[in-house]
Order: C-alpha cells, then structure tokens, then sequence
C-alpha cells in the first residue's frame, strides 16, 4: 500500500490527526522500499522510530490496532510500565521480543496452515474411510463411501480414532526472570523427544473425528523449521512493537533523581539497546531487532520527551504531536468512522426489533455536552463519548426488549432532558468517568 493509501484506510477509522498517521504511513512504507534494495545497502538502513504525543483518548492506541491489521508483518501492542530492570521481580523488557517473535511463528504458521488445509482435508478423508471400512474394500464401495461421507450421512456415527496426548515428561515451569521463562517450552520439548508422543483411544462421531483427524494432519503438514526461518526473517526485517505509556517510565523534571525515578530510568536503559538493535535470545533462536520499527506514544501529563534519558530520545527521531479533540470531532467521531459509535448502539438495539434514530440536531447536542464534561473534569478524549451514550441510552437499553417494532428517534431535546442536569452540576460532572 502506498502512503497515500494508508491513510485513507486509517480515515475510515480515526478522525483527524492527519500527522500522525502520514508519519505512520511513511514508516510502513519505508519498510517496503528497504525491502527493493542490494543486501548491503539494505543493512546499513535503519528505521526511524516514532514517538507520538498527546492527551488520552485522541487515537494514539487505535492508530496502532489500525496498523496492526494493515501491516501484514508481525506487530506487538506492549505497555512501558510493566516491564521492570533485570534483576527484579517482572517482566524484563526483552520479553517484547520474545512476544514479537511468537506474533511472528502465529502469523507464518496460519498463512501455512490456510495453503495446506485442502490437502490435510484429503488426508483426513483417507483416514475416515479407513475407519469406516476396514480391511480392504473394492474401489468403487470405498467411492461410494467417500460420497455418503462428504454428503454428511455418517457424521452421526461412532468410531475409535487413537489421538496424540502430551509427551511423557513432566511440565516444569520456571518463574520469569530474563530467558528463564523459556526454559519450560524447552524442556517438555526435549522431555518429549525422549519419551515419545503417547497415543490414546477415543470414541466419537465422525464429525468430532473429522475437526480432530484434521488438526493433527495439518500439524504434521506444516514444517516448523521452515515457519520458524519465515517468521524470523519476517520479524527482523518487518516487525513493528508500538510501546505505550512510555511518558510513565520518564523521569519528572522537577523531582530529585532517587527512589521511583531510579527505577524508571533503569527501564528506559534497559529498552535503550533494543531499540538500538541487538541480538535477544527466544526459544526459537537469537533475534536481531536492528530493523525492527518501534513506535512509542504518551501522554506527557506529568512528565516532557526531554524528561527521558538523552540516548533513548536520540533513538526517536520522529516526534508526531496528536491535537486534542474538538466539538467537531466529537461529531465526526459519532458518525463517520466505518464503525462508528451510533452505528454499533444501533444495531445492538436492532436485535431487539428496536430502530434507533439520531438526528443531526442530536447529535451535535451529544458531541457538544461530551465535549463540555472534557473541559470541566478531567480530559479523556473521545472515551468521553461511550460514557455518555450508555448514559443516554441506559433506559432505552433496558427497556427494549419490551417495546419491539418501535422506533425511537434521538433529538437535541431528547438529549438535553437526560444529559443536560450534567453538564450544570459540575459536582454530578465529575463522576461521569
């Protein structure tokens, strides 16, 4: 896809923020040119990480799960404060590569499954008439067979099918640490190669023996090394990990360097040589992340980009600000994303016989009162907006299933009668979260 492209598919999503989604944009592309070089030079270009500022609720998040679904290459969402320094209790900060890798095997060992299904269906149709006719039968009865079976006439009938179980060694579970946390995967592995795959009978139906025939066939379809090399190549060269919350690891300004701030800054250090490439360890070999996209976003409420520690800015060099949300976006927001908020209440409502109609005069009521608790309490974007549609339309849910086939139509009046007591008392303000 093209920039251009790109964009236009997040506008169907996302209103406004037109900067934050060409820089986007650019840098998925960007991944595709790279792709188009010589090996060497290929190598020696990096990506330009992105860092995304703004309040909650503008769309930070949501052009992230937007990119995910367009990037066609492995994609993690992790959040900044749940990672902890080596040495303490949590998750150490190269375990997001480690997630990044296994999106990776999911990814290129479904893309597999999905061109081998026809043939893992054919093999479990083999099986199935083996079952149904033992020995060895002429040709045309086991014909006759395949068709009464494909026409779903012995979905109903018993057969014994032998499964595979779980290997014969014990699981053991290791407390994460640093790589530790793989050492369980790798054990059962190796414990199962030992002991070998233990077989066992299980009478069920045709039809439940054709879902479970079927996994099995495709899992011993599927080459791992192969989805692994895949999903290594992939992750190197076109993975993206979009870091959230990263404004909560930097540092105040105005506050000493000691206690909580030590902590922070021993995360940021340890992100640092991630997000400046290098070689982390996973179960399935070594990863290099050098050209690994990382997006990174913030509020910065409590804290500034410069509060970070100097080297991890430096690894940012796209600094995007995301605009805080007008009474016009509000109303954009309500109505013309694909699937927009009133569309969704809508059809909710629907499948009670309930019509649901809003009237642009209400509409523009609804955005403005979401708009006005945002400036009288705390400002969290377009969340607003879900808590005072189910606020507005609390009665009209409850309600529904008693009055179907009627249809209720959502005006300025209808509005300022069941919102508008918020919007004066700034006390009641304060609890619509």
């Amino acid at each position: 896809m093209t920039p251009r492209q790109i964009v236009q598919e997040l506008d169907k999503y996302i209103i406004g923020q037109d900067k934050a989604k060409k820089a986007v944009a650019i840098a998925l592309r960007n991944r595709t040119r790279r792709q188009k070089l010589a090996e060497d030079l290929r190598e020696e270009i990096y990506p330009k990480n992105i860092i995304m500022i703004g309040s909650t609720g503008v769309g930070k998040t949501e052009i992230a799960r937007r990119l995910s679904k367009l990037a066609g290459a492995p994609f993690i969402k992790v959040e900044a404060t749940k990672y902890t320094e080596v040495g303490y209790v949590g998750r150490d900060v190269e375990s997001m590569v480690r997630d990044l890798m296994a999106a990776g095997v999911a990814m290129v060992k479904a893309e597999l499954q999905e061109s081998l299904a026809e043939e893992a269906r054919l093999r479990t149709e083999e099986i199935l008439l083996d079952l149904l006719l033992p020995g060895t039968p002429s040709a045309e009865t086991r014909e006759k067979f395949r068709e009464k079976l494909l026409a779903g006439e012995f979905d109903d009938k018993k057969v014994e099918i032998q499964v595979s179980g779980k290997s014969g060694g014990p699981a053991i579970e290791v407390m994460s640490g640093s790589n530790l946390e793989e050492l369980d995967m790798n054990l059962s592995g190796a414990l199962g190669n030992i002991f070998g795959q233990r077989k066992k009978k299980r009478t069920v139906s045709i039809k439940q023996a054709r879902e479970v025939l079927f996994a099995e066939e495709l899992d011993k379809l599927v080459d791992m090394e192969q989805v692994v090399d895949l999903a290594r190549d992939r992750v190197q060269n076109m993975g993206i990990i979009f870091i959230d919350e990263i404004d909560k690891i930097a540092s105040r300004s105005t506050e000493g360097r000691g206690g909580a701030d030590v902590s922070r800054e021993g995360v940021q250090r340890d992100i640092l040589p991630i997000v400046e490439g290098s070689k982390v360890t996973t179960k399935w070999g070594a990863v290099d992340t050098s050209h690994v996209l990382f997006i990174a976003a913030g509020a910065f409420h409590m804290s500034k980009p410069s509060d970070l520690i100097p080297e991890l800015q430096g690894r940012f060099p796209i600094r995007v600000e995301l605009e805080d949300l007008t009474r016009e976006d509000f109303q954009r927001i309500l109505t013309q994303p694909k699937n927009s908020l009133l569309l969704q209440y809508k059809e909710l409502l629907s499948t009670e016989g309930v019509d649901v109609q809003f009237t642009d005069e209400g509409v523009a009521r609804l955005a403005e009162i979401a708009f006005e608790v945002n400036s009288r309490t705390e400002n969290i974007g377009a969340r607003r907006l879900h808590t005072v549609l189910e606020l507005l339309l609390e009665e009209l849910s409850f309600t529904a299933p008693e009055i179907p086939g009627q249809t209720v139509v959502i005006t300025a009046p209808y509005v300022e009668e069941r919102l508008g007591t918020i919007v004066h008392d700034e006390d009641l303000a304060r609890f619509i979260l």
